[in-house]
């Protein structure tokens, strides 16, 4: 008796606490995200006044002025199947977006209509020889409905987690146009430089193969020996080696633009001019403080996204290991007779049946598998703070190469004209020294030889330092500002999905 009425009293107890947990059903289990502080200094490293200076790097590649560049990185926004790709996945996080929305109303819902004819068995033990007809019809018709109410916060912790993986999709977005964007900045230059360099080699081809002719000539006239023309025959053979390699590398970089633009190779070549040169910029570049240029890159916000994503799946882990509460409800008509079904008997009153009531679940037996489950995703967090840290440090770490690379590599240019400028005449000396029988071909040679070194590595320098203002840019995190108020999904990509599944207006709700 004494055990009946403690019994009562407790389910008592469990009534009230579940009713007071229904009224105040605001309770978020786990951590709340906060963004760490990094402790960055105001100021880069070096002091570059002179070179670098403030403003608006959204559209840095403008900076250039170059037309066919600009077309470039235009016609790759548009069709680079990689950024394709990434937008497609942020309809996909809007997706699951909505489907954790979805999960703060009823989970399950199930509306059923049956019509079904049954035979009694006379053999079975429930049989009774009294019934007139042991065959009937019967009709059921009803909705049934569970809704698991968020006490503990658990759903909406998955929204919180499905929010931030938005956030992680758009800014994966932005990362990939930065990436992109200067890829093909990148590629264009290369290919500028390797037309530049071609040029070259083939001018000074054509200046040995008249060295040759002179020392063929030379030699029949007894003037000179046979070692200076095979001496000139081998300068001439190396820049033609030199010539074959460059067109390799011409043919490398032009299909590698053309993948970045979605197109095949060879699809390009009509935006691509022979006359074509390495682009020109000023020496003054836009760059930020170093807390501004965090803010701006796209990679350091994605990795604060997929930590905030994390922290909130601590919460859906801990309310693993609460109580649930659930509320089932089952409305219905049924009807069953001896002969055929009335349907106003179906339809009246007395077929109605309803079933409501709240229930409680606890996975008390788990073996610590919930519990080792919240240890698993608190190291995944803290794996993942890593990482945002991680990411912060390589952010600073790539503009400090980026300045230190592209102020160097102005300096190497200037140093490299000078040396051109050098060897040229070096070899108008060594030439007329030859020619006048005071010096042997050797001279001749090597200042020839280091003069096609010179005005290859000139030209390459060049383009270093182009890629270096470029990788500047890119370390900034500039340029993913222009795909804001834009619509970024690809309208060939909607057509088709669209014609499999009924989207709506889902990829212009944002918030869908």
């Amino acid at each position: 008796m004494l055990f009946i009425t403690a019994l009562k009293t407790r389910v008592k107890l469990l009534f009230i606490v579940l009713f007071g947990l229904l009224l105040n059903a605001c309770t978020l289990i786990g951590p709340d995200f906060e963004k760490p502080e990094l402790g960055l200094d105001e100021q880069w490293l070096a002091d570059y006044r002179e070179t670098f200076k403030s403003g608006d790097a959204t559209k840095w590649w403008e900076v250039f002025n170059d037309p066919v560049l600009n077309q470039l990185i235009n016609l790759a926004h548009q069709q680079n199947l990689d950024l394709q790709t990434v937008a497609i996945r942020i309809l996909e996080a809007r997706a699951q977006l909505g489907i954790a929305r979805g999960s703060l109303f009823p989970q399950s819902q199930t509306l059923e209509t049956g019509l079904a004819f049954h035979k009694l068995s006379e053999r079975s033990p429930n049989f009774d020889p009294s019934f007139d007809d042991p065959d009937f019809v019967a009709f059921d018709m009803g909705f049934d409905a569970l809704w698991e109410l968020d006490v503990w916060g658990r759903f909406r912790r998955g929204i919180e987690s499905a929010n931030a993986k938005l956030a992680v999709s758009a800014a994966e977005y932005d990362d990939m146009l930065v990436s992109l964007t200067a890829e093909v900045a990148v590629s264009y230059v290369q290919i500028c430089a390797f037309k530049q360099r071609l040029q070259v080699a083939l001018e000074n081809a054509q200046i040995q193969k008249d060295s040759v002719r002179i020392t063929e000539v030379r030699v029949r006239e007894g003037i000179s020996t046979e070692l200076d023309m095979q001496q000139a025959r081998a300068l001439l053979h190396s820049t033609l080696a030199l010539i074959t390699r460059l067109q390799t590398g011409l043919r490398h970089a032009k299909n590698g633009l053309a993948v970045l633009l979605g197109r095949f190779p060879g699809q390009i070549d009509r935006f691509l001019d022979d006359q074509m040169t390495i682009p020109q910029a000023s020496k003054a570049i836009v760059l930020d403080i170093p807390v501004n240029m965090l803010r701006r890159r796209p990679d350091v916000r994605k990795a604060e996204y997929n930590a905030a994503a994390q922290s909130a799946l601590i919460g859906v882990a801990k309310a693993d290991l609460l109580p649930r509460f659930t509320l089932r409800g089952a409305l219905g008509l049924n009807s069953s007779s001896s002969g055929a079904i009335d349907i106003f008997d179906v339809f009246d009153m007395k077929s109605l049946a309803a079933t409501i009531g709240p229930t409680v679940s606890w996975p008390i037996l788990n073996y610590g598998r919930l519990k080792n489950n919240v240890r698993v995703q608190d190291a995944r967090f803290e794996q993942a703070f890593m990482q945002y840290r991680q990411t912060v440090l390589t952010a600073v770490r790539e503009v400090e190469d980026a300045m230190i690379a592209f102020v160097n590599s102005g300096r190497r240019v200037e140093h490299l004209q000078r040396g051109v400028q050098a060897s040229g005449r070096s070899v108008d000396l060594a030439l007329a020294q030859y020619r006048s029988g005071l010096e042997d071909y050797t001279r001749v040679l090597d200042s020839q030889q280091f003069l096609v070194q010179q005005q290859d590595a000139l030209i390459s320098g060049q383009g270093d330092y182009v890629k270096n203002i470029i990788a500047v840019y890119k370390a900034l995190g500039g340029g993913w500002e222009i795909r804001e108020n834009q619509n970024i999904f690809p309208q060939k990509a909607l057509q088709r999905m669209q014609q499999r599944v009924d989207w709506e207006d889902f990829v212009n709700d944002e918030g869908s």
